[in-house]
């Protein structure tokens, strides 16, 4: 199992997304889970509308490979029309272990026409995910409940798909039983299944401690 740090490895809430939170993810060998939109036509890291600090995302890539982390981006697209922006910035750096998700479908269109590696979404709410043979994952939410078991998983894995857990604590509900689940159903032990958590410390330690 990868672990992907929600918004980087933060200790303290105003942190998130911070370049602070986002090198230390990376220099502690962890994948990051962030947020990109568009402010005076640049890209930068924000989830909310963007304020005059934000982080530019040439600098958040840039991070990227002066580490030489290597670890997977999951990258939420909180806009559309992008994809041009940021084509441009992850070819320029190089960087292939990255996927795009939370794009409106006619956005996800154009993503799967031009290449760029996106993860369709599943959810309680989204049964069927679009996209699903173009896309290279699955990006697995669970608003409301920890609906998602084993089998929900192993059918994606088998067809060949990533997949993204998100993690119970994202949604302010206990974790430590779904992470149970998954680690007695040998789930931890899967590459291609990732789970993103606001405890990536901790997720290491309890799936490969």
């Amino acid at each position: 199992m990868q672990i992907l740090a929600h918004r980087g490895f933060w200790e303290h809430a105003e942190e998130k997304n911070s370049a602070a939170a986002l090198r230390r993810a990376l220099a502690e060998g962890y994948g990051v889970e962030t947020d990109l939109r568009d402010a005076a036509q640049r890209l930068v890291i924000a989830h909310d509308p963007a304020g005059p600090g934000a982080l530019a995302a040439e600098d958040f890539f840039a991070l990227y490979r002066e580490t030489q982390s290597g670890a997977a981006l999951a990258l939420n697209m909180k806009a559309d029309g992008l994809r041009g922006l940021l084509k441009s910035l992850l070819q320029r750096e190089g960087i292939k272990n990255y996927f795009c998700f939370d794009m409106s479908v006619p956005e996800m269109l154009g993503y799967a026409r031009e290449g760029l590696r996106f993860f369709t979404r599943e959810s309680e709410f989204e049964p069927a995910p679009t996209l699903y043979a173009e896309a290279a994952g699955v990006w697995v939410d669970m608003f409301q409940g920890d609906w998602v078991q084993a089998r929900d998983v192993a059918k994606h894995l088998d067809a060949g798909k990533q997949v993204a857990l998100v993690s119970p604590e994202l949604h302010r509900r206990p974790h430590l039983d779904f992470w149970a689940r998954l680690r007695a159903a040998g789930l931890g032990a899967n590459d291609n299944l990732l789970l993103c958590t606001d405890y990536p410390r901790a997720a290491r330690d309890f799936f490969h401690g």
